[in-house]
């Protein structure tokens, strides 16, 4: 069994998760909701949403105040498994 390589990022932190999905009505709010299951309410510090030129896009950035790395796995996991998000950064 091998043991996880030791994290270089200092828990907790400020850190910014961003999410790209398809221009849809409620994609902020289902991006918010997804985080919101994994982070305290008090620690979202931040939720940026930006339109494609285009309009077909739209990307929503959560800066959140993250306490562990399994705590952003689990963000990023639920976020990569919701079939309206293309992308999570």
């Amino acid at each position: 069994m091998t043991t996880p390589a030791p994290s270089l990022m200092e828990f907790p932190c400020r850190f910014a998760i961003k999410v790209i999905g398809n221009a849809t009505d409620g994609f902020e709010q289902q991006v918010a909701a997804i985080v919101a299951r994994h982070v305290d309410e008090d620690c979202i510090h931040e939720i940026a949403k930006r339109a494609s030129s285009a309009g077909k896009y739209q990307s929503v950035t959560v800066t959140i105040e993250a306490h562990s790395r399994a705590q952003l796995d689990e963000v990023y996991a639920e976020l990569t498994a919701t079939p309206e998000i293309l992308m999570a950064l």
